[in-house]
């Protein structure tokens, strides 16, 4: 047998993003945008139960399961300004599954396995939510045992006491995370004392928690006036909104759940260096003030946030990772709360190269409104944005998260719907008008997250910072 030798095979070179895109006579030219067309129309019910709560159902057949996505407001209802309602409403989200006056947590959990549902509760200081799903022929099931938790979870002491142990632990844990620690101190810096700064309760705070104070809170604060309701699935609307009615129909309160008091509007100001001693990383964080999804500017502006930082081909992560190295990631993008919401930008980068990393990024918004995207930006910008849309819309879960999100600020299925066509009205010059009014520097607060000793004199030297006391 004769054994040929191989020829070394020439070395193969790593291709940059530039290069990738690129064909031998130029760029590579994005297909043009097809005509958009209106969503299909999907049969649904969205009304208001008598007792407050509105309910939105969904037919979205497909897979025969159901989604079930609930948000109760959930703001503290004696206003209290301390730690303590965050606390015991954590402890109540992680302990209103495990058990009921007709169901301990074993009963639960079999009945949901039974049908292949799931049912699970969270919280944030805006709303206590609760979703899973099942079958379609096991929505009944689902929403019975759904209204058997809203009206009637026990608390027993032994549940508390173990969730309360179990959530001191994870928060230790938590406590130590620089993006924990980077949220939270841009909170602050931004809302100061205001409730929805108090995302992740104190353990000192979880520790003080009783069963009684968790029992005395459920029926204080979960309630179904302002609540929201969302069923999106193999369904019939109507036959479900019956069964809705029937399951939920002992969940009533003259009461209404309680929003938190709405946030002061952002302004622009310096950004704050907050010291964590012999930290090798730093958390950028900026924020300033946007317009909600019901502002007419609104499609504009998504499209200007996209080709800032919103997706991986921005300016910002051609210019932060892929061209200088400084991150692995950065991102843009808006954050909703009731009425309001604000653009936020944030990387994470190393120690050495964090003020360079700072001044690139106002360098980039600077940029987006004296050098506006261009056509072929806001072409690429718009095709994501409609496709991710419609993507996210596909599945039932996708349809269910998207609906709730909407729901919750008091939007419907209809701006849903129509939002395909509201992007593909956008002309560049009006995402240039929203890029220099909503994206100029000077509009930007925010923090640095990162060794003081190390940062403190370049990000001095660069303006626009101040070291937090330590």
């Amino acid at each position: 047998m004769t054994v040929t030798p191989s020829t070394p095979s020439t070395p193969k070179t790593h291709r940059s993003a530039d290069e990738i895109g690129r064909t031998p006579t130029g760029p590579r030219e994005l297909p043009p945008l097809g005509e958009q067309r209106r969503a299909d129309e999907l049969d649904h019910v969205d009304t208001v139960l008598a007792g407050g709560l509105r309910v939105l159902a969904v037919r979205k057949p497909g897979a025969p399961m159901v989604e079930l996505r609930m948000t109760i407001p959930f703001g503290s209802p004696s206003g209290a300004a301390d730690g303590m309602h965050t606390a015991t409403a954590e402890v109540l989200a992680d302990t209103i599954t495990t058990g009921t006056a007709r169901r301990d947590r074993v009963a639960i959990d079999t009945e949901l396995a039974l049908i292949g549902g799931d049912l699970g509760a969270a919280v944030d200081p805006e709303h206590l939510s609760l979703s899973g799903s099942a079958l379609a022929t096991g929505l009944p099931t689902l929403l019975d045992v759904l209204g058997d938790l809203l009206t009637g979870a026990t608390y027993a002491d032994h549940e508390v006491q173990r969730e309360a142990a179990r959530l001191v632990e994870r928060l230790a844990v938590a406590r130590t995370q620089p993006r924990v620690i980077a949220r939270e101190a841009l909170q602050r810096h931004r809302y100061g004392d205001h409730p929805y700064t108090r995302e992740v309760p104190l353990p000192e705070d979880v520790e003080q928690v009783t069963p009684d104070a968790v029992r005395a809170l459920h029926p204080a604060a979960v309630l179904p006036r302002g609540s929201v309701l969302v069923l999106v699935g193999d369904l019939d609307p109507q036959a479900t909104l019956t069964e809705v009615e029937k399951a939920l129909g002992g969940w009533a309160s003259e009461a209404t759940a309680t929003d938190l008091p709405q946030l002061p509007d952002l302004a622009g100001g310096d950004v704050l260096l907050v010291p964590r001693a012999g930290a090798v990383q730093s958390q950028i964080r900026l924020s300033a003030q946007g317009i909600p999804r019901t502002d007419e500017r609104y499609p504009a502006l998504q499209l200007a946030n996209l080709t800032f930082g919103g997706y991986f081909s921005s300016r910002l992560v051609e210019n932060i990772r892929e061209d200088k190295g400084y991150t692995y990631g950065a991102h843009s993008g808006f954050e909703f709360t009731d009425g309001k919401a604000t653009v936020q930008v944030d990387a994470d980068t190393a120690s050495d190269v964090t003020a360079a990393a700072l001044l690139e990024t106002r360098y980039e918004l600077g940029r987006l409104g004296l050098v506006p995207p261009t056509d072929a930006e806001v072409d690429s910008v718009r095709q994501y944005a409609t496709g991710s849309l419609l993507i996210g819309a596909a599945s039932q879960a996708g349809l269910a998260n998207q609906l709730m999100s909407l729901a919750s600020v008091g939007l419907d299925l209809d701006w849903l719907r129509g939002h395909t066509e509201r992007l593909a009205a956008v002309t560049t010059e009006q995402v240039a008008e929203v890029a220099l009014e909503f994206f100029a520097p000077t509009r930007f607060t925010g923090v640095v997250v990162g060794d003081a000793d190390v940062l403190g004199p370049q990000l001095e030297a660069l303006g626009g910072v101040r070291i937090a006391d330590r």
